[in-house]
């Protein structure tokens, strides 16, 4: 492929693509609402993207920018910025290890209990709206959910797996692995390529996503603002 991979500015390609309805903005710049997700994207890291990326920004409020960040005015502070390993699944994975462990759609009568163990083990990026960009499934011990993941964006081409958390009471089961295999499963049996993020610090993490078949892509760096004026 020439050019830049639309993965290298995955929330770019996701609001301009298939989640189109939910973008806020216009222009250089679009945006999830802050129900729905904190993320933000420019379409290239051009000196006056930050413009109208402004637009949509209220004055105080933070948004996260991965892959592609737009060139800072005095009008933002540069709050924090590291690196993401971008991975992808090019083949499905095989089938789960555990298809005994029973695990079920997640709907809305399950969002106070997706919100509790998102804050828990997934801050900031699990919001009220979160689970309207895609199904999420997941395993109840109990009356506690003990682990989910889901869809997140999506773009022509792929679909992102997100929010893959156990409860730390629950961990060591092999319910991450199984949800995220059945989400992998699934999405590339709709002809999509199934990806995800996780911070080039969660070794456990990496190497979870590895064995259940996925490897590094590509390294983003992610960016969260704040507007200041």
């Amino acid at each position: 492929m020439d050019g830049p991979h639309p993965l290298d500015n995955p929330m770019w390609h996701a609001l301009t693509t298939r989640q189109r309805s939910f973008a806020i903005g216009a222009g250089r710049a679009r945006r999830y609402a802050p129900q729905v997700a904190p993320f933000a994207a420019v379409e290239a890291a051009t000196a006056h993207a930050d413009i109208d990326l402004a637009a949509i920004v209220a004055v105080g409020e933070q948004v996260i920018v991965v892959g592609v960040a737009p060139v800072l005015s005095p009008a933002w502070r540069l709050l924090d910025h590291g690196v993401v390993i971008q991975m992808i699944c090019s083949e499905p994975p095989p089938p789960p290890t555990r298809p005994d462990v029973p695990w079920v759609r997640l709907e809305t009568r399950h969002l106070p209990a997706m919100l509790e163990l998102t804050a828990l083990v997934y801050p900031e990026y699990f919001r009220e709206r979160t689970s309207e960009l895609g199904p999420y499934i997941g395993i109840h011990q109990g009356d506690r959910l003990a682990a989910m993941a889901g869809e997140r964006l999506a773009t022509d081409s792929g679909i992102e797996i997100s929010a893959v958390c156990t409860h730390p009471e629950f961990t060591g089961r092999g319910f991450a692995a199984l949800l995220l295999t059945i989400l992998a499963r699934d999405i590339a049996a709709r002809g999509a390529l199934p990806f995800l993020h996780v911070s080039d610090r969660n070794q456990r993490a990496i190497e979870l996503y590895q064995r259940t078949g996925f490897r590094e892509r590509a390294r983003l760096g992610i960016w969260k603002l704040q507007r200041e004026r």
